[in-house]
């Protein structure tokens, strides 16, 4: 088997408050880009659709450009940054640091139902 996808036509786009979501579903991989305005930030954007105090996706991603903090619920934090590879567990809240947009790869599989209400 062979399948290839273009990030510029993604099978499906999510819009919430300050960002988007695009979707490629793909045999084994659900590959998500994810647009995060100034001002975004998970509690306030994604929180109220989730209905959970806090995210609790797992992420395994690429950071494009922006910067992002990330708060762990047990307090730990820690600042993403343009060019850097993360892994992020659930259990946690997260922002867009500064005025530039975020953009991110996201290959986790954990965006079936991220940024739906």
């Amino acid at each position: 088997m062979i399948e290839v996808k273009t990030v510029d036509k993604p099978d499906e786009r999510r819009d919430f408050r300050l960002g988007h979501l695009e979707l490629l579903n793909m045999t084994g991989l659900e590959f998500a880009i994810a647009t995060f305005e100034p001002g975004w930030r998970w509690s306030e954007s994604i929180g109220p659709l989730a209905g959970t105090p806090s995210c609790q996706v797992h992420h395994n991603g690429y950071c494009l450009q922006g910067r992002l903090r990330v708060r762990m619920d047990d307090g730990a934090e820690a600042e993403v940054g343009e060019g850097d590879v993360f892994v992020i567990s659930p259990g946690h809240d997260a922002w867009v640091i500064g005025d530039e947009t975020f953009i991110a790869y996201d290959f986790s599989g954990g965006m079936t139902a991220y940024g739906k209400g």
